[in-house]
């Protein structure tokens, strides 16, 4: 027997169970590094067995060097399937830095088309993300790229991206019994627009098993993966939470007789918006393949459902939307932050103080039409931040996202966090947003795009139908905001 398959895409079919190597760098965090030929070896005995789909990153150590010399090694019939992830720092995505970051992926990887390259962004505030798509979308033209996927993209965003006619066939995000965020909005945006998910976390890092079952909180655990899930476990609750749905998952095993393991993962594949699930591997060490052939064999029914939603209902939804934990607070991190993955968050725009004024500063995003018309994109004044009418333009002037309200609403909020945050405030300061739409059919998009940008701390609001607007925007949103002491301290 072997693992179920699903085509991703037009002729790329994968196993759906995919076999995730981020533990790679958590072998190789003493500053050793994994003998490639021996690790290639053992990706062999995993693709013979039908999970012939591995994941990897261009940070996750030399996983991307052990499975190049799996493909330039392998002898059987069907090759098997590479996908990585590029994660650059935030800055100029040129077409230089895109083509860069690609083709060290093709060396490293060492060969000529990667099948799917899979992109992340660490802050959306930061809007040359755009640019690297695009760029993106030519190198899969040339042929360099076979697919193009996202990780950590949120709803709203994974919309925006879709908006601009990037094709993006999958999105990686955590997903498991503990973290039931893609089940939300994120389930509704694939559904309307065909993209797949592919989900990570899916045994918080390995807290969704026997080995847990009725055993007390552990202060810390070492490995980079358990220490991030124990955070996630925390945030949803807390250890009783945690064990209450061990527990529900622990009956509906015994009564199908798997493990808690094929349990929890199966909960995450039967959502019809999952490709597939990546379960990580330790190299050389501990193999579980033939307990994870076991999720084919059985079907949650609605008893087994009852009975976690009935454990579910005792615990917390994990704060935000999906990719969250990378760019916003609580950092549900191994390290608690972004400190081993960012040296800082460079921001898009700059503060400038006014030289008559040491208490003014303002910023300017670039567009064509503040120096024509002689304003800035937003001022500060002591503590009080006001933003000028914003609009979904890209650089000097493109327009993103044509005809699509929703989209144009994100795109414009996430210039405006941008704009407040340069002026040493916070998104969470803003107090205020006017927004002015073209028609009463950009209502209900623009109103959700703002819902989603602000379930917390929302401001006060006041939405105008204007009939028109300059050019082609569907949008336009002022904001005012009052930088809180919190804000400063930070």
């Amino acid at each position: 027997m072997k693992p179920d398959r699903t085509e991703l895409a037009p002729g790329l079919s994968i196993s759906r169970i995919l076999t995730g190597l981020w533990q790679v760098a958590d072998q190789e965090k003493d500053g050793s590094t994994l003998d490639p030929v021996a690790g290639a070896k053992a990706l062999a005995e995993y693709a013979a067995a039908g999970f012939d789909t591995f994941d990897m990153a261009d940070h996750y150590g030399s996983a991307e060097l052990i499975t190049g010399e799996l493909l330039r090694s392998w002898q059987g019939d069907t090759r098997p399937k590479a996908f990585t992830k590029w994660c650059p720092e935030p800055g100029p995505m040129t077409p230089e830095v895109v083509r860069a970051g690609v083709q060290e992926r093709l060396d490293r990887l060492g060969v000529k088309t990667i099948d799917l390259l899979q992109f992340h962004w660490w802050t959306f505030e930061h809007p040359a993300w755009l640019d690297a798509l695009h760029e993106l979308k030519r190198l899969k033209d040339e042929g360099l790229i076979g697919q193009i996927g996202v990780t950590n993209f949120d709803a709203a965003h994974l919309a925006l991206a879709l908006a601009e006619d990037i094709p993006l066939v999958s999105n990686q995000v955590s997903f498991s019994l503990i973290d039931r965020r893609a089940a939300g909005h994120l389930a509704e945006t694939c559904k309307a627009h065909g993209v797949r998910l592919l989900a990570y976390g899916t045994l918080c890092g390995g807290f969704l098993s026997e080995r847990w079952l009725g055993k007390p909180e552990p202060e810390a655990v070492e490995d980079w993966s358990g220490s991030k899930y124990l955070r996630f476990i925390r945030t949803a609750g807390g250890w009783n939470g945690y064990q209450g749905i061990l527990a529900a998952a622990d009956a509906i095993a015994r009564k199908h007789g798997v493990s808690i393991s094929n349990v929890a993962t199966r909960w995450v594949l039967e959502h019809a918006h999952v490709a597939g699930v990546i379960v990580g591997a330790r190299l050389g060490e501990n193999q579980h393949r033939d307990d994870n052939l076991r999720l084919f064999q059985f079907e949650l029914d609605a008893s087994d459902h009852a009975l976690l939603d009935q454990a579910f209902a005792a615990t917390n939804m994990i704060p935000g939307d999906c990719g969250d934990e990378y760019r916003q607070p609580p950092f549900l991190t191994a390290s608690g932050d972004l400190s081993h993955h960012l040296a800082a968050m460079p921001s898009a725009l700059e503060a400038v103080t006014d030289p008559d004024n040491p208490d003014r500063a303002r910023v300017f995003s670039g567009s064509l039409w503040e120096p024509i018309a002689g304003y800035c994109r937003a001022l500060r004044d002591g503590e009080r931040i006001v933003v000028s009418g914003t609009t979904a333009t890209h650089g000097v002037d493109r327009t993103v996202a044509l005809n699509d309200a929703g989209a144009q609403t994100t795109y414009i909020l996430d210039k405006i966090a941008a704009s407040v945050r340069a002026l040493g405030g916070d998104p969470k300061d803003i107090l205020r947003t006017r927004m002015y739409l073209r028609g009463n059919e950009d209502v209900e998009a623009a109103a959700r795009a703002h819902g989603l940008r602000f379930t917390t701390n929302p401001p006060a609001n006041t939405t105008f139908l204007v009939g028109n607007l300059i050019g082609d925007f569907r949008v336009e949103i002022e904001a005012e905001a009052v930088v809180s002491k919190k804000s400063e301290d930070r």
